[in-house]
């Protein structure tokens, strides 16, 4: 159930929130900025540092949960948990940061962008942009803070909120303008189903507000014209997108997609020197690739290394190898299980027309093995590897004397790492040590 609840609307509420992490801990902070002391509920309350008393879900927890008249909840928490729908039972409002936020700002002022891949790609260009060309642009929702977070800004002339699937799940109202960069297979234990998944994760485009859906032109979206709302505009790459957004210093066919997307935007925003394409590629300088996003590391002895530890699923990952169409590649794979379907990827890697190795790891590292190896893929070897600091040295041997190794895991990382930027590091240290052997 979505609430038409703001965060004003909370100051005669009892509160209790729900988890904590990055939005949990922004929850906190708003409401104790309203004169608020919520109750707090973690599912793991041992790992909340010191100064802060936190319930259990699995003990008192759930209790005073229940005791609430609203509860927020920080978007991990799957909204189809049986605990939700027993809170709603009892009549207690579950709701999240960003639908709060979203029932009281000038939504005309917001654009909220989504998608499977290239949604923060989308967000940071979109918003580099727009403050290039004088506009007082922030970035923020699941790119960074959420927009309500002490260290956002009071006013901003746009908000650019990247939104994910989960947090898609508890906004009521949508701003005029949405944004959908893809869509695949992802999250599955969180929304149940695929069906499910792209429902939520599309539901911004026709929740009341929403006017238009700026949707990239793939037929996976065509396919579901009837979840993208009332209006849609569909976003190609055109010629003159790849003259000015080769400035930005992004690599792949698909951060092109992304910079058509985020131009669209500034067109129907009204922005001016949006649609001049020297404008444009002025705009583009200073810009700043993201961490972990196809990002390049080093060079060791000839062979390219690139970090794409943020791709979790299949999609970006088969994006990032394509952008390296015409060279050998060693793509690193595998992490924690999330019931993906990798014959995609399998199929994808089986067409190539160079030599590839896929190096699988940890949970799903047999499975995806097993996957590929049965889209016999000509010219595919796969092997299976201890760890990621074996498996950079392995890649690196091969990938010998021009090849390129890239970690795009099409996996979460929760198995062996604390995040993605764990996983992160901990490439970049083992490429670290090649340099320095």
């Amino acid at each position: 159930m979505r609430h038409l609840i703001s965060w004003s609307d909370l100051r005669h509420e009892r509160v209790a929130v729900w988890g904590l992490g990055i939005e949990g801990t922004a929850n906190l902070a708003k409401l104790r900025a309203l004169g608020l002391e919520p109750v707090i509920v973690d599912d793991r309350p041992e790992r909340i540092g010191s100064g802060e008393t936190v319930l259990n879900t699995a003990g008192e927890g759930l209790a005073a949960l229940l005791d609430a008249t609203v509860v927020v909840k920080t978007p991990g928490i799957s909204r189809y948990r049986p605990e939700v729908a027993r809170l709603e039972a009892a009549g207690v409002a579950v709701v999240g940061g960003l639908g709060l936020w979203l029932q009281e700002v000038d939504r005309s002022k917001v654009v909220c962008i989504t998608g499977t891949k290239g949604k923060s790609t989308t967000t940071a260009v979109l918003t580099h942009l727009a403050q290039r060309l004088g506009v007082d642009a922030f970035a923020g929702g699941n790119l960074g803070a959420p927009p309500y977070a002490p260290s956002a800004p009071a006013q901003a002339d746009l908000w650019v909120i990247e939104t994910s699937s989960y947090q898609a799940t508890d906004v009521a109202s949508s701003p005029p303008l949405v944004v959908v960069s893809s869509l695949s297979a992802d999250h599955l234990p969180w929304h149940g189903d695929l069906e499910t998944y792209h429902r939520d994760k599309l539901s911004l485009c026709s929740q009341p507000g929403a006017a238009l859906t700026v949707a990239a032109d793939a037929e996976v979206l065509r396919q579901r014209r009837d979840l993208l709302g009332s209006r849609v505009r569909w976003v190609a790459i055109e010629q003159t997108t790849r003259r000015w957004a080769g400035q930005l210093g992004l690599v792949g066919e698909h951060n092109l997609a992304n910079a058509a997307l985020a131009r669209v935007c500034l067109e129907e925003l009204g922005v001016p020197g949006c649609g001049d394409e020297q404008t444009l590629a002025a705009a583009c300088h200073g810009f700043e690739g993201l961490p972990s996003r196809l990002q390049y590391v080093t060079t060791v002895d000839g062979v390219d290394f690139y970090d794409d530890s943020l791709s979790t699923n299949v999609l970006p990952t088969i994006a990032a190898v394509q952008a390296f169409a015409g060279r050998r590649v060693a793509l690193i794979v595998g992490g924690m299980e999330r019931n993906i379907d990798y014959g995609p990827l399998a199929e994808a890697l089986a067409r190539r027309d160079l030599e590839t190795l896929v190096l699988t790891l940890y949970t799903t590292g047999p499975r995806m093995r097993e996957v590929i190896d049965a889209a016999h893929g000509p010219l595919v070897q796969t092997m299976a590897g201890e760890d990621l600091h074996q498996a950079v040295r392995m890649a690196w041997q091969w990938a010998q004397p021009d090849g390129v190794v890239l970690l795009s895991p099409a996996a979460a990382s929760f198995d062996a790492f604390a995040d993605f930027t764990h996983r992160a590091r901990v490439f970049r240290d083992a490429v670290s040590e090649l340099e320095m052997r």
